[in-house]
């Protein structure tokens, strides 16, 4: 059973995109989607707004996506098509309670498809994409934790030579490949041929 993590730096990179997009574009996997959510205390770490995802009784809680209306981000991945799209939601540094489930929905599923970053602390995936915007100044914990375990960075084109990060180096992936992207465009032929060998031999 291949698993394929997209991570990013932070929020509003194309993560979501590109799941969406790779789902549509490799259709064959049968995908099993998941999106996993973090949240501080009543604020969704998805727009940083107050909302009532967080849940009262416990640290954590997942559902899977019935609704194909696009509307949501789990909903984007079936009218992508994937098989079935799963949202988990945990509080920040709760991930490792919501494992269990993840775990059990994994053993179900034929090919799995990640968006996070934080899941990499739990397992080692088949193939694990970084999406990353040169003109987006925030760069996650996570995603730096983490960068040197990306099999390939999909790297928004920049208008300007010098990245708005401060104090992140690109080393860790300089013998990566590297595949430039312009949206709304966030899937190219090359990133699809290259998720499709990968994971055809995992």
């Amino acid at each position: 059973m291949p698993i394929l993590v997209i991570g990013g730096h932070t929020r509003s990179v194309g993560k979501t995109s590109v799941v969406a997009g790779l789902i549509a574009a490799l259709p064959a996997f049968h995908w099993t989607a998941l999106k996993i959510t973090q949240y501080g205390h009543g604020v969704c770490s998805a727009n940083g707004a107050p909302c009532d995802c967080a849940t009262a009784d416990h640290s954590w809680a997942v559902s899977e996506e019935k609704d194909r209306s696009g509307e949501s981000d789990t909903s984007r991945f079936l009218v992508a098509g994937a098989d079935h799209s799963w949202w988990v939601r945990t509080e920040q540094g709760h991930l490792a309670e919501a494992m269990p489930r993840i775990r059990n929905i994994l053993a179900a599923t034929q090919n799995a498809i990640i968006e996070s970053n934080s899941i990499l602390r739990f397992l080692k995936p088949d193939l694990y994409l970084t999406v990353l915007d040169p003109q987006t100044a925030d760069f996650k914990a996570s995603a730096q934790t983490y960068l040197d375990r990306a099999d390939a960075v999909l790297l928004h084109s920049a208008n300007s030579k010098e990245p708005a990060w401060e104090r992140v180096s690109l080393k860790p992936v300089i013998e990566h490949p590297i595949f430039a992207i312009r949206p709304p465009n966030y899937v190219t032929p090359e990133v699809v041929e290259f998720v499709r060998s990968r994971l055809s031999n995992a």
